[in-house]
């Protein structure tokens, strides 16, 4: 069985304990330290002028170059550990310099919207005999669902990189 894809979640969400423990996540931050012999590394992002740290235990996906200062994207699992707090257990841990982060908050943020929309049209549409199950409108504000077999996948947001100048 395939381990779960993981859900976007911004570094001051994480660091605020607003995820989960034992949940799949992805987040991102600029390498700010890296312990090897503890196997931890320190990601940091900034947030409306303050400073939110990650810490990621990195043991299932050493060896790896770390390079101080440049950012990084982590796949893994949340988990509280006493000495630290919340800690991600890494699976993915790659560097992403060049990444684009105001796009790809936004692309997080998108994500979410369509999902809640997505979720919320499937519970209405789920039980059309139940009246109280719809909104008061006589119309859902839900678009028409296609055929199962024909829904499309939601893609994963993603960011673009920013275009080097030519040399």
């Amino acid at each position: 069985m395939l381990p779960k894809p993981g859900i976007y979640y911004l570094p001051w969400e994480v660091g605020a304990g607003h995820v989960p423990d034992g949940v799949t996540l992805r987040t991102f931050g600029r390498l700010c330290f890296y312990d090897m012999t503890q196997s931890r590394v320190t990601l940091r992002a900034e947030h409306r002028a303050e400073q939110h740290q990650v810490f990621v235990c990195t043991r299932l996906v050493e060896p790896f170059q770390a390079q101080v200062g440049y950012l990084y994207m982590v796949l893994g699992e949340l988990e509280h550990q006493k000495d630290v707090g919340f800690v991600v257990k890494a699976r993915v841990l790659t560097c992403v310099e060049g990444i684009n982060l105001p796009l790809l908050e936004r692309a997080v943020q998108e994500q979410r919207l369509y999902l809640q929309e997505r979720d919320s049209c499937q519970y209405e549409t789920s039980s059309p005999s139940s009246p109280h199950l719809l909104p008061h409108s006589s119309q859902s504000h839900c678009p028409p669902q296609p055929a199962p077999q024909a829904t499309p996948t939601p893609l994963v947001a993603t960011a673009l990189y920013r275009s080097l100048p030519a040399s």
